[in-house]
């Protein structure tokens, strides 16, 4: 492997530029744009972990409106019986 395929690239406007050739600022910039990326790519993975519990939360908030009611000649006998 020669030291130039060990050397980060980046393509800016079909020019291949390596970033060991950057000024101090385009260092910075560089740096802070690959941070960026990675919180990105960390903030959309939680978030699909979020949505995908949310929508289990939603799921099972709706179901549990939708399960059987004591039908009224149950409550009577239930009301019965406590009394």
């Amino acid at each position: 492997m020669t030291q130039e395929a060990k050397d980060n690239v980046v393509f800016l406007d079909d020019k291949e530029l390596k970033v060991k050739d950057f000024n101090d600022q385009q260092k910075y910039f560089y740096q802070q744009i690959v941070d960026l990326k990675n919180k990105q790519t960390r903030i959309q993975f939680e978030l699909d972990q979020v949505n995908a519990s949310l929508s289990v939360f939603q799921n099972a908030f709706t179901e549990s409106f939708k399960e059987e009611e004591p039908k009224e000649s149950e409550t009577k006998e239930l009301n019965q019986e406590v009394n």
